[in-house]
């Protein structure tokens, strides 16, 4: 695929909404042709499920997105 064609398609791809964007990304991501080993992918859902756990027993309290967006903007130009 030429740069012009693939420029052109990733900035319709930007000016998706949000959540159309998300799917995107997703898929191409899935896309890629990347060897996992197994052990990693294990323990990763073990994680994942640890921390699910914790948030349905009220364990941990989750922060929205809009909040940690912003304080990872306010830190980001707090740095310069």
């Amino acid at each position: 695929m030429t740069t012009a064609i693939t420029n052109e398609i990733l900035n319709k791809a930007l000016l998706q909404p949000e959540k159309d964007r998300a799917r995107i990304a997703e898929a191409l991501i899935a896309s890629l042709d990347i060897k996992t080993d197994p052990d990693i992918e294990l323990a990763w859902q073990q994680e994942i499920d640890k921390r699910l756990s914790e948030i349905d027993k009220g364990v941990v309290k989750c922060i929205p997105w809009e909040e940690v967006r912003d304080r990872l903007y306010k830190n980001a130009n707090a740095q310069g």
